[in-house]
């Protein structure tokens, strides 16, 4: 008789997204990532949980991190952190675990009286699983809104923040990302036909324009509307990148709005450089980088810069081949899923 399944659920609760995934045996066989804006309502976490539903369903545990008790739905992280056990616990068995950093994972109700270990957890769990299975490096995982950056050594994490307010001062935290970012969060001016312009100071365009402009986007990864609602194509991220400069889409070659483009990727891009080199400094010149999540394009371009050879975490995770991107994608929730299957 065949051995009976071991089959672990991870879940990455966030403020944008719900990423979901199913080890079996200690390997990713699933995974999904779906838009919930918490900031509309917990009906949108609902949601989330029932079209994910067929990738835990018969889950013999379910294991949980968090970053959206940041949602501006909680008046603090610690009534977040509240909120998201009382949705968790109104819909998943009673012995599910909630990842919470250094003391690893805990009952849903011990994670009650660690509000602070618990929110905004889920890179931890992602650097844990990176240390375990690369030992040494720099792991930089960028989503939709954030980039972490990570040092590893010795297979141990050798960070210095763990809130969010520490991070943001070591450089471990970065609040840029590959879609979601709003584009005079990156520059306040961007170079036309040879003349750097001001920007205008609106939600005009973000930078999944830019990266759909420079055809490195996957569609799948931008799962909210535009910045006017109007249509996901070249055609309508130049449109809106156009009224960030104050000009109509006509009005440039589409060579030259890639050239605008490429100048908001690159200054993302330095953002990011900045901060790594700073972390960077206490690790070894030949470790690696090991990048996670949906901006791996940047990731690889950053590595490049700081010569240094790139490890592709979706490469590195037992995984099946045909969800290992996915996998990546979800990178803190594929981490508490393996961690918890132990």
């Amino acid at each position: 008789m065949e051995k009976e399944k071991r089959i672990v659920a991870g879940f990455d609760v966030g403020g944008a997204h719900l990423k979901v995934t199913r080890a079996e045996n200690g390997r990713i066989v699933a995974a999904s990532t779906v838009a919930t804006p918490l900031w509309q309502g917990l009906d949108k976490l609902a949601a989330g949980f029932r079209e994910t539903e067929p990738i835990y369903r018969g889950a013999e545990l379910n294991a949980f991190t968090m970053t959206g008790e940041l949602s501006d739905i909680f008046p603090s992280r610690e009534a977040g952190v509240a909120g998201l056990l009382h949705q968790i616990a109104a819909r998943f068995p009673a012995d599910s675990l909630i990842y919470a950093g250094p003391e690893s994972f805990v009952s849903i109700d011990a994670a009650a009286n660690l509000a602070m270990n618990v929110a905004s957890a889920n890179w931890h769990a992602t650097a844990t699983l990176a240390a375990r299975l690369a030992g040494d490096g720099l792991l930089v995982d960028m989503g939709s809104t954030t980039t972490d950056i990570i040092p590893l050594e010795a297979g141990s994490l050798a960070n210095e923040g763990y809130s969010d307010a520490e991070r943001l001062l070591t450089g471990e935290l970065v609040y840029t990302g590959f879609t979601r970012t709003f584009l005079f969060g990156i520059a306040s001016s961007a170079p036309v036909r040879g003349k750097l312009t001001p920007l205008m100071n609106e939600y005009f365009a973000s930078i999944a324009d830019v990266h759909r402009i420079l055809g490195v986007l996957d569609e799948a990864d931008d799962r909210h509307p535009s910045a006017d609602g109007k249509g996901k194509t070249v055609a309508g991220s130049i449109a809106r990148l156009a009224r960030m400069v104050g000009r109509d889409a006509g009005d440039l070659l589409p060579g030259e709005w890639r050239h605008v483009a490429a100048w908001f990727s690159e200054r993302q891009l330095r953002t990011v450089h900045d901060a790594a080199f700073r972390v960077a400094g206490k690790l070894a010149p030949d470790a690696p980088i090991v990048g996670a999540g949906i901006g791996r394009w940047q990731i690889r371009r950053l590595a490049e810069r700081m010569e240094r050879r790139f490890i592709d975490f979706a490469g590195l995770i037992p995984a099946d081949e045909a969800v290992r991107g996915e996998a990546s994608s979800a990178a803190p929730a594929s981490a508490v899923a393996l961690l918890a299957a132990g």
